[in-house]
């Protein structure tokens, strides 16, 4: 796939989009007016875990405390209960509590809005980080998730080997406009049609812009 491909092919996905269900932290986001906190714990939440069950952990979690100062009154046994059965929800539990705490104690309980102040909480990855900003803040910046990954190296657009590395290609060569979007757009094609093993191949709109690299199996 070239540069001069990015126009139709957004434009493609943004149609595919509309058949799917928006990801849960999108969700958040616009449910919640852009509420910086619940987009972080519902990142933290996602991390190995599905859409769905995320969704139903957060509603929970949010039920509950909704706010760091809430969220520190809460025990852990009580956040664990809050967010079961999301993956690894014992040490999610702990991550959230702590992140509430030192947003309360040395933040004055506003999550902070530039990817390298978020990446200095435990358990903060440049995937949160860059969620949060966008997501919370409506800032330039971009998500690289599993999807985004493995379909723009699928692509040919990127050849990288992680996520991060990703993330910094896709800065140099992805135009600014459509940072913010493509992860929205990436996830919810990658879920339903690009899927890692076997994609859809016969379905997508876009074969003719693919490389199909590393695609060994396909339907």
């Amino acid at each position: 796939m070239n540069i001069s491909n990015i126009p139709e092919v957004i434009y493609i996905l943004k149609e595919e989009d509309a058949k799917f269900r928006t990801p849960y932290v999108t969700e958040v986001s616009n449910e919640a007016g852009k509420d910086p906190f619940k987009v972080l714990m519902s990142c933290i939440l996602s991390l190995r875990t599905k859409d769905e069950t995320t969704r139903e952990a957060s509603i929970r979690l949010f039920n509950l405390a909704d706010t760091p100062e809430k969220i520190i009154k809460l025990t852990i046994p009580e956040i664990e209960n809050a967010v079961y059965p999301a993956g690894f929800y014992r040490t999610k539990a702990k991550t959230i509590r702590e992140i509430s705490s030192e947003l309360v104690e040395k933040y004055g309980s506003k999550v902070p809005d530039e990817i390298d102040e978020l990446l200095e909480f435990k358990g903060v990855g440049r995937k949160t980080a860059n969620l949060v900003v966008t997501m919370g803040f409506g800032k330039p910046g971009i998500c690289v998730d599993t999807h985004v990954h493995r379909i723009m190296n699928r692509w040919g657009f990127v050849q990288t080997k992680t996520p991060d590395e990703t993330e910094i290609a896709l800065r140099r060569k992805l135009d600014k406009e459509y940072w913010i979007i493509i992860n929205d757009l990436l996830v919810c094609y990658g879920q339903n049609i690009c899927k890692p093993i076997s994609p859809h191949c016969s379905q997508c709109r876009l074969a003719q812009y693919c490389k199909a690299v590393g695609v060994t199996r396909k339907r």
